[in-house]
């Protein structure tokens, strides 16, 4: 559940979204991605994840420090009562300069236009400087002209100790929880028709439901406090695993649908075709 530049095999996939009303940033979104990468490629790689936002910068991405387990803490705190779903429903739904920075063990390329990112790779240590296909961001360029597109470049020792990446923003549409799941692990743009194995955990929040909504999520006592701000107290879940597989496209769900707790309502998402 990932788009690579390269060759590259990914399991164990999490992906977190979460709604909530900071005291300093108004209302957000939050996002959280891990999975276990194996580079295939004969060099340098890179993932590319496509954000639902027109502001993004380094300052978005939030350290876990001692906290790597973030993401595993809240799949332990709903995995009693998730179960893999049985079906899914399926919806069809001047460039600024790219940002350059490293980010725990990525070196983070950030561009509204995706086309303007190999300009920018001389930026890029050459162990973590992937090859990149123009099709593929020719693809997000007409695909999500409204997303900022953020390529996490890597080598195979650097995939090995990675963290999640985890990061806030103003979202295009505050009412509808997304998480970027297009798949093609070749370094080619993915392929819209496909069926597309899956390996992964969903995960949902907000901090506008109930007191006895979702589980609780039991959080390390020495969390650095900015971070704890960002972070939910309960989380809801599914898992889509064990032999599934689904049409290729990302996971979606309404903030009504979520606030009731009716996991049944996560869609697939599909990009609007050109």
């Amino acid at each position: 559940m990932c788009i690579s530049t390269g060759e590259a095999a990914f399991s164990g996939t999490i992906v977190y979204c979460g709604r909530q009303h900071h005291r300093v940033h108004g209302l957000v979104h939050v996002l959280g991605y891990q999975n276990t990468a194996v580079n295939l490629a004969d060099g340098p790689n890179a993932m590319l994840l496509h954000l639902p936002t027109k502001q993004l910068t380094p300052r978005h991405f939030l350290s876990a420090g001692r906290a790597g387990d973030i993401l595993h803490r809240m799949v332990a705190a709903v995995e009693h009562v998730a179960a893999t779903a049985d079906g899914i429903a399926w919806m069809g739904a001047e460039p600024r300069p790219v940002q350059v920075f490293d980010h725990d063990v990525y070196t983070v390329l950030l561009a509204d236009d995706p086309t303007a990112v190999p300009a920018a790779l001389w930026q890029v240590p050459p162990h973590r400087r992937p090859d990149l296909d123009p099709d593929l961001l020719h693809f997000y360029a007409d695909h999500f002209p409204d997303h900022t597109i953020a390529v996490c470049c890597f080598d195979n020792a650097d995939a090995q100790r990675a963290k999640p990446l985890l990061l806030w923003y103003s979202p295009l549409d505050p009412d509808r929880l997304t998480v970027p799941a297009l798949d093609s692990h070749t370094g080619k743009a993915p392929d819209l028709d496909a069926t597309v194995p899956v390996d992964h955990w969903v995960l949902f929040s907000t901090d506008e439901a109930s007191s006895d909504w979702g589980v609780p999520v039991a959080y390390p006592g020495d969390m650095r406090h900015r971070l704890r701000t960002f972070l939910p107290t309960a989380v809801v879940g599914r898992h889509y695993g064990r032999g599934q597989s689904l049409p290729n496209g990302d996971f979606t769900i309404n903030h009504r649908d979520l606030l009731t707790g009716d996991l049944d309502r996560i869609e697939r998402l599909q990009p609007t075709r050109c």
